[in-house]
């Protein structure tokens, strides 16, 4: 019985090595030493570029003896990989990726997918070498909070997360809208310090993406470190004591704190833009922000207004219309949308079992998808020089030929949505979003796709500036952010009780890295200016690079004794005109172009203009020749 019961076991086993890609197994084997030949052998196959090679171009024998090998490998067991110094590594780099990797992207590739240890994720500083020990307070449990948790807990830092929600996730606990979830790949938007081989999805839905928070949370150790439903308000730097003060806003009581360190986790996306329609207020149905979604709103067989046509209407839209009675989809500039074959996808079984069983597998799996998904799009975001001055680059005309067709293909039998959904803006230009079945929901015969602007809200009815009259009963804003306006909700006085806000201007924030501010000592700032992302890679990604850099300054006042650090105002003033250049090179700032990244003064003040390894060298360790320290 117990042969018969192996013999199943060895079968599965089997089936699922089979379904494997074959280029990641191979890469999988070589980092262990254990692939013999067959790198060698399938390398001219290999280097076709990750897109175009398939199982099918590897010889026969070659997928069977990769298939025993591989076996072997899982009932080993305990092999060890090839150490980081070994020459061999290159190859393999180059291998899994299909084509030749620049050098300066090697250690950031191998970090990334977790198969070398992350230069600088702090340990703990050696007891002897503490002459201090800073106390740290950082705003938000989202990911930014809970990644720059794991970095102090690591290097023995204390801290506490005061997050004003009951439970973590930050915009993921706030936006449950329907359809809601990740356009990044799952296996990539996530810590490379806790993979997941058990995303249900290539690409997670919100709930999916709080369990995770919450596992990494457990897996860290991190809830005792968290204060739910605690808001923080009133911060200030007590320039004589050198210690921010703050207040604590929970259970009906307001309550006085202090830390040494003060971080800001609360990012971007937490404060919902909210159109100034005309009429908004006398609208008798019921109004919602997708950023405010409740699980008791009914709109099934009701006339829904659907005002905006971004990200989150992308999703809800299509989620939503077959329940309806009618959608009209209000859209005030048409959106580049792209395909992606496994977007609404459940992980494959056999990917599943390899993520689990196959030492390394995942890892390579994840290297391959930030070299397809990261830099290697950077060239559609840069302008070149033309006749006439700044233009789209030729890898812009060619992505925007691609999206074209696509939208061709999808509307082949509607010419006349063609003329309303195809952009005249460079892809890139504004964020795109994966198709989540827009253009098809576009085609119902229940929904309407309105590009007249909206002149006034009525009780019963949004009015387009044609006069037109459209009669609905709920109205959803899937309008953003306010993104620009960055720590509105958390009111911070530095030096001289310098507001930061003013210091800002409201929504033109500015800072060393997107991290620190000059006039704020000891005071830092995840996913803060000029820090998303808006060609590739994953957020989570910039999360990581702001929190080893944050935990190396931090330990640097530990080191050193120092009571302050605070970047110098030649050091921030001299990144940001070196930023500000790069950024007028974008598409974002192509004319005529608008989006959510500009503040009223047309300045990109969200997004980041480097290339991820940019951005990853600069924030690889702390330099303390730029900040005053004392």
């Amino acid at each position: 019985m117990q042969d018969l019961m192996t013999s199943k076991t060895d079968e599965s086993a089997r089936r699922m090595i089979e379904g494997a890609d074959p280029y990641l197994l191979i890469a999988t084997l070589a980092s262990y030493g254990a692939e013999g030949t067959l790198l060698d052998e399938a390398m001219p196959h290999a280097m076709r570029g990750i897109a175009d090679r398939t199982a099918a171009d590897l010889p026969a024998d070659l997928r069977a003896r990769l298939t025993e090998r591989a076996l072997a490998h899982v009932a080993r067991g305990n092999a060890q990989p090839l150490h980081p110094s070994d020459p061999g590594w290159r190859r393999i780099v180059d291998f899994a990726a299909g084509a030749p990797v620049p050098e300066e992207y090697v250690d950031m590739l191998m970090e990334e997918a977790s198969l070398w240890p992350r230069r600088l994720y702090q340990s703990k500083i050696p007891t002897a070498a503490v002459k201090r020990t800073p106390e740290v307070a950082i705003v938000g449990a989202g990911l930014s909070g809970i990644g720059l948790g794991v970095y102090l807990k690591k290097a023995g830092i204390p801290f506490t997360i005061y997050e004003k929600n009951p439970r973590p996730g930050g915009t993921w606990y706030d936006n449950r809208y329907p359809g809601c979830g990740v356009d990044t790949a799952s296996h990539i938007y996530s810590f490379s310090f806790a993979l997941n081989p058990s995303w249900k999805r290539y690409f997670s839905k919100q709930g999916d993406l709080l369990d995770y928070i919450e596992t990494c949370i457990d897996r860290f150790d991190l809830r005792p470190h968290i204060r739910f439903g605690a808001t923080v308000s009133d911060t200030r730097y007590d320039e004589k004591d050198r210690r921010w003060r703050f207040a604590i806003d929970a259970d009906g009581a307001t309550t006085q704190h202090d830390a040494d360190v003060l971080v800001s986790a609360v990012g971007q996306l937490n404060v919902p833009s909210v159109p100034r329609l005309k009429g908004l207020d006398t609208f008798k149905g019921e109004v919602v922000h997708t950023a405010e979604w409740r699980p008791e709103i009914d709109y099934a067989g009701k006339r829904v207004a659907l005002i905006g046509s971004g990200a989150s209407a992308v999703q809800l839209g299509p989620s939503i219309a077959p329940s309806v009675a009618k959608l009209t989809a209000f859209q005030r500039s048409p959106q580049w949308l792209s395909s992606r074959p496994l977007y609404h996808q459940p992980v494959r079984e056999e990917d599943l079992w390899l993520f689990e069983n196959v030492k390394s597998y995942m890892n390579w799996y994840r290297m391959t998808l930030f070299w397809q998904f990261g830099d290697r799009l950077y060239p559609t975001l840069m302008m070149e020089e033309g006749p006439d001055g700044l233009r789209a680059s030729a890898q812009s005309d060619g992505v925007r030929e691609l999206f074209t067709n696509y939208i061709r293909d999808k509307l082949a039998d509607r010419p006349d949505l063609m003329e309303k959904v195809v952009p005249d803006y460079p892809p890139m230009a504004k964020r795109i979003p994966i198709d989540f079945g827009w253009f098809d929901m576009l085609k119902r015969d229940n929904v309407e796709l309105v590009s007249d602007g909206i002149d006034r809200i009525e009780s019963d009815a949004v009015v387009t500036a044609d006069g037109r009259r459209h009669e609905v009963d709920l109205i959803v804003l899937a309008t953003g952010f306010e993104a620009t306006r960055m720590l509105q909700t958390v009111p911070v006085k530095g030096r001289d009780g310098m507001e930061l806000q003013k210091v800002w201007s409201g929504d033109d924030p500015r800072a060393y890295l997107g991290i620190m501010v000059p006039g704020f000592p000891n005071f830092f700032i995840m996913y803060g200016p000029n820090t998303n992302l808006g060609h590739g890679g994953s957020l989570i990604f910039q999360i990581e690079c702001q929190a080893r850099y944050v935990a190396s300054a931090i330990s640097h006042l530990a080191s050193t004794g120092a009571d302050e650090i605070e970047v110098s105002k030649e050091a921030c003033d001299a990144y940001n005109r070196e930023l500000d250049q790069l950024l007028d090179r974008t598409v974002w700032n192509a004319p005529g172009v608008s989006n959510w990244f500009k503040n009223s003064r047309g300045r990109i003040a969200t997004n980041s203009p480097w290339r991820l390894v940019d951005y990853w060298q600069k924030t690889r360790s702390f330099d303390p020749s730029v900040c005053n320290v004392d």
